[in-house]
């Protein structure tokens, strides 16, 4: 059963209240420099971002953050720790929302004037809670890091919130140990009405990170926990959009783009399914990107490498292909089209694809 939160609005993007579950990034250009954030802002909007959040680490960042605000259209989040002048300065310059860490952020009272601005310009705040910046007290209290400790962290800065009579808040409490993230989300989603903001914090790079993400998202996700999702990369951060989006895909949260469905091979596969597989992935991204503005409905496109389950599985799909002996045979909903020489089966499937949607 899903856990229905109270609704938050970051600029015009709903998060919470049954909303669908948002893809949100974080540029890692230098913030003070305009030309290239916004270069880079503009790369993740095209990837399917839908909030983009730039870390805001001193006075010359938050004074950037209005130009690079008046450039974009999509809704922008500060990332404030330390200081908390520079939260109200984000706001000031155009923030669409903050995130503070009440592990570093310092004294009840500057979290009270950070709340205050907030609240006078109807801008959400997210408490973001992460294993590496605990308050000390809860470290001792819990002998390190725990997921009880994430938890207590995020509910005890809510309580206080809430006591400034502001509920306006978005929450995370994020660990790179997939199972205390998971356990500790788990724990506030109980405890807490307010949407949450998932993810795995400094997942790794793209090969590992995807491994860690896609379990630790996609498992709190499929029990109904989760808003809005930050996949953490290192590297480009559209890489964390593209796969954010496979993940809410995946699990039937996006009713977009191309469900890709693909043999594992075996002794009985005459064709080099691999590399035709690999091609077609490599081609369907911008497809992708063309059914989402369009929002056109989900496909399956199936690769199969043999007449065993080939035929049966591509018949299922809206398009597929099934290999056989150095060619294969392009079927459109169940009904085989032609048979085609292999080297042709990737242009050929891509052909097709694209004259389904309409694509040029």
């Amino acid at each position: 059963m899903s856990r229905i939160s109270k609704k938050v609005m970051v600029g015009d993007v709903a998060v919470g209240g049954g909303a669908p579950v948002s893809i949100q990034s974080m540029t890692n250009t230098d913030t003070r420099n305009v030309k290239a954030t916004v270069e880079q802002i503009a790369r993740l909007t095209d990837a399917g971002c839908e909030i983009v959040r730039l870390a805001v680490a001193d006075w010359e960042a938050a004074e950037a953050f209005g130009e690079i605000k008046r450039r974009v259209r999509i809704p922008l989040v500060a990332d404030i720790h330390f200081d908390y002048r520079l939260a109200i300065e984000a706001m000031r310059q155009g923030a669409d929302k903050v995130r503070i860490n009440p592990g570093n952020i310092g004294s009840a009272q500057r979290v009270c004037a950070v709340l205050q601005e907030a609240r006078e310009r109807e801008i959400p705040i997210r408490v973001g809670v992460n294993s590496g910046s605990l308050e000390k007290s809860l470290l001792e209290k819990y002998g390190g890091v725990t997921a009880e400790a994430l938890a207590e962290s995020a509910v005890n800065t809510v309580r206080y919130v809430e006591s400034m009579d502001f509920s306006n808040i978005v929450v995370s409490l994020k660990s790179s140990d997939v199972a205390l993230n998971d356990k500790a989300y788990r724990i506030v989603a109980d405890q807490l009405p307010y949407p949450l903001h998932v993810g795995i914090t400094e997942a790794g790079t793209v090969n590992r990170g995807k491994v860690k993400s896609a379990i630790g998202i996609g498992s709190l996700l499929l029990s109904g926990i989760g808003d809005t999702i930050r996949v953490s990369l290192t590297g480009d951060p559209v890489n964390e959009v593209v796969f954010a989006k496979e993940i809410l895909s995946a699990i039937g949260l996006r009713n977009s783009g191309i469900n890709l469905v693909s043999c594992p091979t075996c002794g009985r596969t005459r064709v080099d399914l691999e590399a035709i597989t690999s091609q077609i992935e490599r081609e369907l991204a911008p497809i992708e990107a063309y059914m989402e503005k369009r929002r056109i409905p989900r496909l399956t496109v199936a690769v199969m490498g043999c007449a065993v389950n080939g035929p049966g599985e591509a018949k299922e799909a809206d398009l597929g292909v099934a290999g056989g002996d150095g060619k294969g045979v392009l079927i459109e909903k169940g009904e085989i089209i032609r048979t085609i020489p292999e080297e042709e089966i990737c242009s050929q499937l891509i052909a097709a694809i694209k004259e389904r949607i309409g694509m040029e």
